[in-house]
């Protein structure tokens, strides 16, 4: 549709305030980012997005992200869309325990979303540097596919501290080694064929083992101390929160499933990374890795459905302005669209997919219309109320996800957007489809 003749578009708006970036070699010079320094300020959280796993240059982008904010403005915190409690062995590899070849038994059974260069550049990095930069895992575990890496440190923890509780962890490692996979989409799968009698005793056995740590924490924590409580707590809240979420996505799949079920996933990443924030030192500024769906500021929907509150609402709710969300897309190329296989290694294939012409109304589309190709832009700029805004004509509605969109007021979901202008599928990953991206 023609834009009002009183109305400047979005794209006539990216020709005047975008930025073009230079480069998206890892290691090439970072002068190109300074303007990100007026988009973060002081913010203690910045979220650095990306609309698909597996692509190239979202892994090179937000490596470059990742050195500024570490060399040029202080940050010392790398948290991941990575499981909490399988966090705490990359962080000691990431400050020098272990040889360099450890990172690849670290990460053998994980899905490869982009986490072996940002660490392996952490722990040079923290070869001569101080204080050093750690690493923090948020996640539920395994990609939601199984609780054994949360239950195996809760067992641990209770053995010593309360061995009278150990039937019941018993029993939720048992149900849980019974549909446990590398990813949920190999285990939600399992988990549905479970008899309902194995569902609900897992599930009460975590919710009993749930309450006791929550009721007796002042027995808990003379009989051991402070932080090994909060870590095995947080462990057992990771499980608790995986279980709910196979329930969750049963009921979204079945059509019979709650508002904004899904959302369980999230607000236990929110709350990992304000877990981990009031635990490292004060002044303390976290680089935050996950996927767009997750860092975004708004609810999430599909087809006028609500489907979840992301993370990134709840840090904004927490946070305030001292949490920035800064999402990656791509105007063309090919993108990795996850089909479920529970043949798959997990779960599910890669496609690598041609993606078409972006649809008007996406801020791809903006990108495209404006002519720009590599470069960032700063949305608050953009919003309603901003002085000099008069006569701009609505923001964008829709952004890319894979290769579908997803429809959400994109200037109020994230403060600012990088763009590339061809995104292309990492190898190795045992797509199929499409032409091979490097």
């Amino acid at each position: 549709m023609p834009a009002s003749p009183h109305h400047t578009t979005f794209a006539d708006w990216l020709r005047s305030h975008a930025v073009p970036l230079a480069h998206l070699d890892a290691e090439a010079p970072l002068d190109d980012l300074e303007p990100l320094r007026g988009i973060i300020g002081d913010a203690r959280v910045v979220a650095i997005g990306e609309n698909s796993h597996f692509i190239t240059e979202f892994a090179l982008m937000r490596q470059r992200i990742l050195r500024f904010l570490v060399e040029r403005c202080g940050f010392t915190v790398l948290a991941f869309e990575y499981g909490f409690s399988e966090g705490f062995p990359l962080d000691a590899w990431a400050r020098g325990e272990g040889t360099d070849d450890d990172l690849a038994t670290h990460l053998d059974a994980a899905i490869p979303v982009g986490l072996d260069d940002p660490l392996r550049w952490i722990r040079r990095h923290n070869r001569t540097a101080s204080p050093p930069v750690r690493f923090a895992g948020i996640d539920i575990p395994a990609a939601g596919g199984s609780l054994l890496p949360a239950l195996t440190p809760v067992a641990d923890y209770l053995h010593e501290i309360d061995p009278e509780t150990l039937p019941m962890v018993e029993t939720a490692t048992r149900i849980a080694g019974s549909f446990a996979g590398p990813s949920a989409a190999s285990a939600a799968p399992a988990w549905s064929r479970l008899p309902t009698a194995e569902q609900d005793a897992l599930t009460a056995a975590l919710l009993r083992l749930l309450i006791r740590f929550r009721a007796v924490e002042a027995l808990y924590v003379s009989r051991g101390d402070r932080h090994r409580y909060d870590v095995a707590l947080r462990c057992l809240e990771a499980a608790c929160h995986a279980d709910y979420g196979f329930r969750a996505m049963a009921g979204l799949y079945a059509g019979t499933g709650l508002t904004a079920d899904t959302s369980a996933r999230d607000v236990y990443m929110a709350g990992s990374v304000l877990w981990h924030l009031q635990r490292f030192a004060p002044g303390t500024r976290v680089v935050l890795a996950a996927h767009n769906a997750h860092i975004q500021k708004t609810p999430v929907s599909f087809h006028g459905h609500l489907t979840g509150l992301p993370m990134g609402q709840h840090l904004h709710r927490s946070l305030g302005d001292d949490y920035v969300a800064l999402a990656l897309t791509s105007i063309a190329g090919h993108t990795a669209d996850m089909r479920p296989d529970e043949n798959a290694r997990f779960g599910f294939t890669v496609e690598n997919t041609e993606l078409e012409p972006p649809e008007q109304g996406s801020v791809e589309a903006a990108f495209a219309d404006a002519g720009l190709g590599l470069g960032l832009a700063d949305l608050r700029r953009a919003r309603p109320g901003i002085p000099g805004d008069a006569g701009l004509a609505p923001g964008p509605d829709r952004i890319r996800i894979q290769s579908a969109y997803l429809h959400t007021p994109v200037l109020e979901a994230f403060d600012a957007i990088l763009n590339v202008p061809a995104s292309t599928v990492a190898d190795g990953l045992g797509g199929r489809g499409g032409r091979r991206g490097g």
